[in-house]
């Protein structure tokens, strides 16, 4: 175990992203959008999430990953989205665990082919496509015509867009109005309440072992006034000022702990 680890009685690093997904943080604001989203797969609909880097979108997704029944629906997460039209399918197969042919006709026909068979086994398939942002528009020209089966009478896939907030800017252009008229659920997820970034801490402490606060309220306020409660900062600036702390073996992280945290963050480095 880490000296840090010790000092603070913790038995793991807190703030780490190996976390299970049914032990993920997710605070009411967030419990809202998760449940929006199970009922849009569940009404088998499309959905866009866009919120600013480190906001909790894909603790959203984890969290809507392990709220859906593993038994009705097959979620399939694509992050490598920069990638041209053909090459973005030969990505799909692979993630759905097909073997990708040659051409793109090829492929797209045997992605729809393979939805087509989860409908008849009464399995529900979500694309969950991050970083959305950064699609190709040559896959955004045809990604509505991979929802379209049986003339567009059913609806055999639910595709989930989760990106930056400039993915709803892309949507909305006329170009992109065939596939943004499909999507009803609109989504966006805004910066975390002092509350909630001190309900945060708390709880990956709790869940690492330790039994009271080792954070004072002002250093609470302070994260949250520069992370701008977002958690991958809060995540590394956390950690630090525990790092800090053990080495200068105090008892409770301050204000000044965390003012000389942000300072060494910030500071140049020498060549």
């Amino acid at each position: 175990m880490s000296r840090w680890l010790a000092h603070w009685g913790l038995r793991d690093a807190p703030f780490s992203k190996e976390i299970a997904d049914g032990e993920l943080w997710v605070p009411a604001s967030r419990k809202a959008t998760v449940e929006t989203l199970v009922e849009t797969c569940r009404d088998r609909g499309h959905a866009v999430l866009a919120g600013e880097p480190g906001v909790g979108k894909t603790c959203v997704l984890r969290a809507l990953r392990h709220r859906l029944p593993q038994d009705g629906f097959r979620l399939t997460y694509c992050h490598n989205v920069t990638l041209g039209r053909r090459d973005f399918y030969r990505h799909v197969c692979l993630a759905l665990g097909l073997s990708p042919s040659a051409t793109a006709a090829a492929v797209f026909f045997a992605i729809s082919t393979h939805i087509e068979q989860l409908g008849t086994e009464k399995v529900h398939p979500v694309l969950l496509i991050d970083e959305a942002h950064l699609l190709h528009q040559d896959v955004l020209d045809h990604l509505h015509i991979l929802a379209n089966y049986e003339w567009d009478s059913k609806a055999l896939l639910s595709l989930v867009l989760v990106g930056l907030p400039e993915t709803r800017q892309r949507l909305t252009l006329a170009k992109n109005r065939s596939l943004w008229s499909r999507i009803h659920t609109r989504l966006s997820l805004g910066e975390a309440t002092p509350g909630d970034t001190a309900e945060y801490i708390g709880y990956r402490l709790k869940r690492a072992g330790s039994d009271r606060e080792l954070f004072s309220s002002d250093a609470l306020a302070l994260i949250h006034e520069e992370s701008h409660g977002r958690l991958r900062d809060i995540d590394r600036v956390a950690t630090d000022a525990l790092k800090l702390g053990a080495r200068r073996k105090i008892r409770v992280v301050d204000r000044e702990l965390v003012v000389r945290v942000f300072g060494e963050q910030e500071a140049p480095t020498e060549d």
